[in-house]
């Protein structure tokens, strides 16, 4: 008889947790992946857009990370994902969408925004929305640019063989460039001789020689160990704030209801805050372990500045004439940096007095 109770209660209890676990079952799941590792900013960002989806909808939404190349190893196969439907959420660089929506690489162009306040501004704001608009357009209602965040702070110039104050420092360097035109436009119009390198085999090039310097943030030099091969100089230009550009299968998002849709808005918002947040945290220590290394690290005079940013004045041309819609995005950026700028500075005055 005790026996047989037992039985009858675990059977009970079981029926009870599966219709419990049916109950509480998500009505929509979201795959989202990065190509990058659990250290990255863009996990950051994927683990607080998460939380924030799953409690926000009550369960009602369920968030799957796929971190590193389980789901995709590249841009182009990534956003074929994104547009098949495959995977529901995306991040990439503008290089690493650059294949597909060339004028992302608008966000490549150098110093057009000044700093970590104009540049949040200008991401948070219609310059997104109008390149939402024209992902959309371009890939057939595919493919939704939900957010432009930050992956890795700003892009500066490093290298192994000398400091680079101003633009004649760079002539004859090989700075490592990914295959873009842009980065290479760029790296021509300084002086310095490009050399697209695939990241995996930047380590050795700089051993051995084949690259004597490049253009990126201080937390993936570090994250890199580039030091250990010899890159002992970085340069704080600030050339170009590192975009993260977070896409989502459009079909997926309109299917939900209005106010689901409104919690995935709100969740791409905290994840934008997060990465705007989580390189200025990582480069603290980042730059300490750079200059205890014995790193040289030079911060440009603001004339120093200006000269870099009028030696690279041509590339802005170039990206008008020679990129699809790249006149059009570039109006929009810079528009948006000048309302940006006036928004800012009436700010900093306010909060002066």
């Amino acid at each position: 008889m005790l026996r047989r109770f037992i039985k009858t209660a675990a059977v009970a209890t079981s029926l009870v947790a599966a219709s419990a676990i049916a109950a509480t079952a998500a009505d929509y799941t979201l795959r989202a992946t990065a190509n990058s590792n659990e250290n990255d900013e863009d996990y950051d960002g994927l683990v607080v857009f998460k939380n924030y989806v799953e409690a926000a909808s009550n369960g009602a939404i369920e968030v799957e990370l796929f971190i590193g190349t389980q789901l995709c190893s590249n841009g182009a196969e990534c956003l074929q994902g994104v547009a098949d439907g495959t995977i529901d959420i995306y991040i990439s660089t503008s290089g690493g969408a650059s294949g597909i929506f060339p004028y992302v690489q608008v966000l490549d162009l150098p110093y057009l925004m000044a700093d970590d306040r104009i540049a949040e501004h200008v991401l948070s704001g219609d310059f997104t929305r109008k390149m939402r608009d024209m992902a959309l357009e371009d890939s057939g209602g595919a493919i939704r640019l939900m957010t432009i965040g930050n992956t890795g702070g700003w892009r500066n110039f490093a290298n192994t063989q000398r400091r680079v104050a101003e633009p004649a420092d760079m002539e004859g360097l090989k700075i490592r460039t990914v295959v873009a035109d842009l980065p290479q436009e760029l790296v021509k119009a300084l002086g310095a001789s490009p050399t697209p390198i695939p990241w995996p085999e930047l380590f050795t090039s700089f051993q051995t020689g084949v690259v004597e310097g490049s253009k990126n943030g201080i937390t993936d030099i570090m994250g890199m160990k580039f030091p250990d091969a010899g890159l002992q100089y970085v340069t704080l230009d600030g050339h170009a704030y590192m975009g993260a550009l977070w896409w989502m299968n459009n079909a997926k998002f309109q299917e939900m209801p209005e106010d689901m849709r409104r919690v995935v808005v709100d969740g791409f918002y905290a994840l934008q805050q997060a990465t705007f947040a989580s390189p200025k945290r990582k480069s603290i220590q980042a730059y300490e372990d750079f200059v205890a290394g014995g790193g040289d690290l030079y911060v440009p005079t603001p004339e120093q500045k200006a000269a870099f940013k009028e030696a690279a004045t041509p590339v802005y041309a170039w990206f008008q004439s020679n990129v699809a819609r790249g006149d059009e995005v570039f109006t929009a950026l810079t528009e948006a940096v000048a309302a940006a700028e006036e928004d800012v500075n009436a700010s900093r005055d306010a909060d002066l007095n």
